[in-house]
């Protein structure tokens, strides 16, 4: 599995993907800067799943219908480093097979939902 991590979810999150041993971009570190539109071209392109705590993503595929390879979302309210991993590695251990490249995952503290979007 490929993932790209926005910048505002982190490095420590890539890190963490990476000693899982995913194939992470991480826009903090190789990307700063990166407008949300480049990010989600560059997923597709690279077959990336989008990590990020930017809802921007939602609007850019639900209203203007941009294509993408899958995103969790995630909708904290605790957004420090150690409960975005924490987070993460519960959702990876119970749900990583709703990781693919038509859901858009949204994942709080509390739960998870999924939505499938497919291109006619």
């Amino acid at each position: 599995m490929k993932f790209i991590v926005d910048e505002c979810t982190g490095p420590r999150v890539a890190d963490w993907l990476i000693e899982k041993g995913f194939d992470v971009f991480s826009v903090f570190r190789q990307g700063r800067g990166m407008k949300d539109i480049q990010i989600l071209q560059k997923a597709t392109e690279e077959q990336r799943i989008i990590i990020t705590n930017d809802r921007d993503f939602g609007e850019l595929i639900f209203k203007t219908g941009l294509p993408h390879k899958g995103v969790i979302f995630m909708r904290l309210k605790d957004e420090t480093s150690g409960n975005k991993v924490e987070i993460l590695s519960r959702f990876f251990e119970t749900n990583i097979d709703l990781i693919n490249n038509v859901n858009f995952i949204v994942v709080t503290e509390e739960s998870i939902r999924v939505r499938m979007i497919r291109k006619v």
